[in-house]
C-alpha cells in the first residue's frame, strides 16, 4: 500500500496492553522481546522521515483491569499524540468472563484517551484458535469480543485494527511454539496492519523476517508439559507471568527512521 498524503503525522506513540503488546514471542538474542509495537514505532519514523518518541507500558499476563488501572492514566500522562490499546485476551481465557463487560471497558478506555486530546488506536490480537487447545472456545469468545468493541466505538475518529479477523494471520507459521503468542513474522504482520490503518506502508523487508519457532506440527506431551501445565499452575495459585515485571519502556524513547 502506498502512503497517502492524508496520513496524519504521529510523532509520539505509547502502547498499553499485555504480552501481545509487550512483544512476547518475538524474542531477541539478548533475551529481550521486540514485538509489533516496536515495529510500528520504527515504521512510523521511517514513513514520516523523522524520529518518533515511543513508550511501551504493556506487561505480560495482565488482565484488562490491570491494564486500565496501571497503564492507561500513566500513558495519558506522557502526553503522546497516539495511544494504542489492546486487552481482554487473558480475560477470555478464564472459565467465566462477561464479554460485554470487557468490550465496554475497552470502549470506555478509548473514549477516555480521545477526551484527553490523544488519538486512540484500538486493535484486536491475532486469532490462535487453529493452533491452540480449546480453540473452538477461543474462536467464539474472540468473535464476541471483537463485535462488542466495534459496536461501541463507531462515534470515535479512531482506527480499529482487526487482527482477529485476519485470515492470513491464523496460519501456524505466524505463531510461536507455545501456540498462544505470535512469533517474529506474526508481530511484523500485525505491525503492517497497524501502519496500513494509519495510512502508511511498512518496510518491505519485514515480509522476509524469519521466526525462531512456529506452531507448525502436532501438539504432543512435551508441549503440554512445557506450556500448558505451567499456565494451569499459575491460574491455580493466582500468579501471573508478569508478576514483578516492569514496563519495557516506561518513558518515551526516541526511535530513529530505518536506513
Amino acid at each position: 500500500m502506498e502512503e497517502t498524503e492524508a496520513a496524519p503525522q504521529i510523532r509520539s506513540f505509547v502502547a498499553i496492553g499485555d504480552s501481545f503488546t509487550e512483544g512476547v514471542g518475538d524474542e531477541l538474542p539478548d533475551g529481550t522481546v521486540r514485538g509489533w509495537a516496536d515495529f510500528v514505532a520504527a515504521g512510523l519514523a521511517t514513513a514520516q522521515g523523522t524520529p518518533v518518541r515511543y513508550a511501551n507500558l504493556a506487561i505480560r499476563g495482565r488482565k484488562l483491569h490491570g491494564i486500565l488501572s496501571e497503564q492507561l492514566e500513566a500513558a495519558i500522562a506522557l502526553e503522546p499524540e497516539a495511544i494504542s490499546i489492546n486487552g481482554g485476551g487473558n480475560d477470555i481465557l478464564r472459565p467465566r468472563v462477561s464479554i460485554d463487560h470487557v468490550g465496554e471497558r475497552l470502549a470506555v478506555a478509548a473514549h477516555r484517551i480521545a477526551a484527553a486530546g490523544i488519538r486512540p488506536i484500538l486493535l484486536s490480537g491475532g486469532n490462535p484458535s487453529l493452533v491452540m487447545p480449546i480453540g473452538a472456545v477461543m474462536q467464539r469468545r474472540g468473535d464476541a469480543l471483537a463485535r462488542a468493541v466495534e459496536s461501541r466505538i463507531s462515534d470515535l475518529d479512531a482506527p480499529y485494527v482487526d487482527n482477529w479477523g485476519d485470515l492470513e494471520l491464523r496460519s501456524p507459521r505466524f505463531w510461536s511454539s507455545d501456540r498462544l503468542h505470535l512469533n517474529t513474522a506474526g508481530h511484523a504482520h500485525v505491525a503492517r496492519n497497524v501502519l496500513r490503518a494509519l495510512g502508511h506502508a511498512a518496510p518491505e523487508g519485514w515480509r522476509d523476517l524469519a521466526a525462531a519457532t512456529t506452531a507448525e506440527g502436532r501438539r504432543n506431551l512435551a508441549y503440554y508439559r512445557q506450556y500448558v501445565l505451567p499456565w494451569l499452575g499459575r491460574r491455580i495459585t493466582g500468579r501471573s507471568s508478569g508478576d514483578g515485571r516492569d514496563p519495557k519502556h516506561a518513558t518515551l524513547v526516541e526511535v530513529q527512521p530505518l536506513a
